[in-house]
């Protein structure tokens, strides 16, 4: 077999081998960018030799998400740890969090240059200092893709469930499933943009499909504990025949703790999203019907395989698809 050359790293690469006997033999005057193809071809094309060590972990993906307390968001970045021990070593993926009710905050993450970036994954909310943020660094060049939740409509690629329709199937699930006819209520956090996407799939569904129950009531609940349960107290006392509950967004425990507590709350039929070990118990317990998980550990697999993509490392496009939500009972536990 013959040995892997200068030539057949650049083909590989999309470079010139001038390019590439520059990054070999650590000369210098090489756009970041291009060292780190030169670098992930020669270790693909098995190039014999030791490559240069000051170049390593040069191609850095930083993923900033909100929210660490939360099951959802460990799971989040649990995935993005387990995903990234699979890749390249040359290939660094960068996890961190912010205060969520500090935009100001987030968006200087997102603009800051301290450290080179080759692409960036959010998880955060939206607001127009973050939308601004990652428009400046987009237009830059900077590829963005935005899981979960979209910080900006204008940049950013987003990979993510269909919201719209999983509210819609909330809907469909407790108007096909609730066992009894009457007001339904839901909660949410609406700084979230798939929240709101999900109440209008929600209510969308009513609008078009009248029957005996009837959408009455949106709570914000902020995905605070306290807040959520205080929300769903006050509609348990506004609405004595209550037949339905959907929880777009968290604090799910704190949700089945009151219907846990409620003389009515069994009555009540309760769908809500990800799975958990409080949601699973209380599945089992029957105190909640249905779970909408939106695979969080798929989400960052497309987000990683997107960014390398974009990147030139990878020649495969990742699927556009929306990421398809789970479905989860009691029986299917």
């Amino acid at each position: 077999m013959n040995k892997t050359n200068y030539r057949d790293i650049a083909r590989h690469a999309g470079v010139g081998t001038a390019t590439v006997e520059r990054v070999l033999n650590g000369r210098g005057s090489v756009r970041p960018e291009l060292v780190e193809k030169v670098l992930l071809a020669a270790r693909a094309l098995n190039y014999p030799r030791k490559l240069p060590e000051a170049h390593r972990g040069l191609l850095r993906i930083e993923v900033l998400m909100v929210r660490p307390e939360t099951t959802f968001y460990q799971r989040l970045s649990k995935a993005f740890e387990r995903i990234a021990a699979t890749l390249d070593p040359l290939v660094v993926v960068q996890r961190s969090f912010a205060e969520e009710r500090k935009p100001e905050e987030i968006a200087r993450r997102i603009v800051s240059t301290d450290v080179a970036r080759a692409g960036l994954i959010l998880a955060v909310p939206t607001s127009p200092v973050i939308s601004a943020a990652v428009e400046k660094v987009n237009a830059q060049g900077l590829p963005v893709v935005h899981v979960v939740t979209r910080a900006s409509d204008r940049a950013g690629e987003f990979i993510g469930i269909d919201n719209h329709a999983a509210g819609r199937s909330a809907a469909l699930y407790i108007s096909r499933m609730a066992p009894r006819i009457g007001p339904i209520v839901a909660i949410c956090h609406p700084v979230y943009q798939v929240h709101r996407d999900r109440i209008r799939g929600f209510s969308d569904y009513f609008c078009a499909n009248p029957g005996g129950s009837s959408f009455e009531w949106l709570g914000f609940g902020r995905d605070e504990e306290r807040v959520s349960a205080d929300r769903l107290w006050s509609a348990l006392e506004m609405y004595p025949n209550l037949a339905g509950l959907y929880n777009a967004g968290g604090a799910n425990s704190a949700l089945i703790e009151v219907l846990r507590r409620h003389p009515r709350g069994p009555d009540v039929f309760f769908v809500g999203h990800e799975l958990t070990e409080n949601t699973r118990a209380a599945l089992r317990d029957g105190i909640m019907d249905v779970v909408l998980d939106q695979a969080p550990e798929a989400q960052a697999r497309r987000a990683l395989d997107l960014i390398l993509h974009r990147t030139g490392l990878t020649d495969i496009e990742p699927d556009q698809a929306p990421i398809r939500f789970i479905t989860i009972t009691k029986e299917g536990l």
